[in-house]
């Protein structure tokens, strides 16, 4: 740490990653004299006083009692992710800090519902930036993360918030999520997609580059989950039916003038109403792999029309390009690929034959095969003595 003090004011870019392993996971917190599963409620212990008479005469976490079962019953790893004061000493030697990148990747899906020691690390770096003087952080990377993180990163509903929590991440302008996937099912899990929804209605006044995707399966487009009936519907058997039921407000980034989302499942309607919302900011968007589930791309785009007063956009919508095309035979010699390029050229009449090499006269021959016909292109795989693949 003392390294770190001296040398700290020249980072400017953090990666923290934590995989979940087997060594992260958490089991049931058990009685040592009934064996009954005891149920744990995390207060994070934020005092950074180095007075180690001051430190020991709180517990760590809430009770003696419960502090003396954790420390018997879970690995160092754990307490190393929870202590949220050596979180906080450590950044605050940041103090030109610009880029943050968070990553855990390897969460499996019957996993999501249950804590690990990741959340706890999570947990400990939002409680740190939040109270560190980082006056330069602007940048956010989240990659690889898994649905419940944006749980345990959220000022606003995060262990250990304070009040002015939310101040520090409003500064935040450019920020990437690369999250695993939400499968887009009939009943998908309602819960996390809220989450998600409230964690980028945090950066609505700040943001101007927002990059999110998928890993893995198509996912609800995380810009208009407002707009979805799964999450307007009330359901009996969510544990706060009466609240559930509550409209999601619209995301509107007030700065927003880059974007793009890829691998989802979204409507026309979602994107014309996203770009009509930011039509007097947005300068860029990209939908990478995206599946239309409803409308046509001429219906999602028709509010750049409405914008710039004509179609004169499509025009420059469309990209073309020379794509060179390789073919390669299955078993190569260079004998008999000669062999086959003079015996075409040699078919062909003198006046249109060059006077070069032999494997010059590959490349022009297969330009010249570009420029003809499918047809020709078929004829001179047929009759070729390779197996073509």
């Amino acid at each position: 740490m003392a390294a770190l003090d001296r040398i700290g004011h020249h980072v400017q870019t953090l990666s923290f990653s934590m995989a979940h392993t087997p060594d992260t996971f958490l089991p049931p917190l058990l009685d040592p004299v009934t064996g009954e599963e005891v149920t744990f409620i995390y207060e994070p212990f934020t005092q950074t006083s180095r007075d180690s008479s001051t430190r020991l005469s709180n517990p760590t976490y809430g009770s003696w009692e419960m502090t003396d079962m954790l420390v018997k019953q879970y690995s160092p790893l754990f307490h190393a992710a929870a202590n949220v004061p050596s979180f906080i000493r450590a950044f605050s030697s940041l103090h030109n800090l610009k880029h943050l990148k968070v990553s855990c990747p390897g969460q499996e899906i019957i996993q999501r519902y249950r804590r690990s020691i990741v959340d706890y690390a999570l947990i400990s770096i939002r409680i740190a930036v939040e109270r560190s003087n980082l006056l330069f952080l602007d940048t956010l990377s989240l990659l690889s993360i898994h649905p419940g993180a944006v749980l345990y990163l959220n000022p606003i509903m995060g262990f250990g918030a304070l009040p002015n929590s939310a101040k520090r991440w409003k500064r935040i302008t450019n920020l990437t999520i690369s999250m695993d996937s939400i499968p887009f099912t009939p009943f998908p899990p309602l819960d996390h997609l809220k989450l998600l929804h409230s964690y980028l209605q945090l950066f609505t006044t700040s943001l101007t580059d927002l990059v999110f995707r998928w890993q893995g399966a198509k996912g609800l487009c995380p810009l208009s989950l407002d707009k979805e009936v799964c999450l307007q519907e009330r359901s009996p058997e969510m544990a706060c039916p009466r609240r559930c039921h509550l409209a999601l407000r619209p995301l509107k980034f007030e700065k927003l003038t880059n974007m793009e989302v890829e691998n989802i499942v979204v409507d026309a309607s979602q994107i014309s109403g996203f770009i009509t919302a930011h039509r007097r900011t947005i300068r860029e968007f990209n939908f990478e792999d995206t599946h239309l589930r409803s409308g046509s791309w001429d219906q999602a785009l028709m509010p750049l029309t409405r914008i710039s007063g004509s179609e004169k956009w499509k025009e420059k919508a469309e990209e073309v390009m020379d794509v060179p095309l390789l073919l390669s035979p299955v078993s190569f010699e260079e004998d008999k690929v000669n062999e086959v390029v003079i015996d075409y050229f040699n078919c062909k009449p003198k006046a249109f034959r060059p006077s070069i090499g032999a494997w010059q006269k590959a490349g022009a021959m297969s330009r010249e095969l570009f420029g003809g016909t499918p047809e020709h292109m078929k004829r001179l795989l047929r009759t070729s003595i390779f197996n073509w693949r």
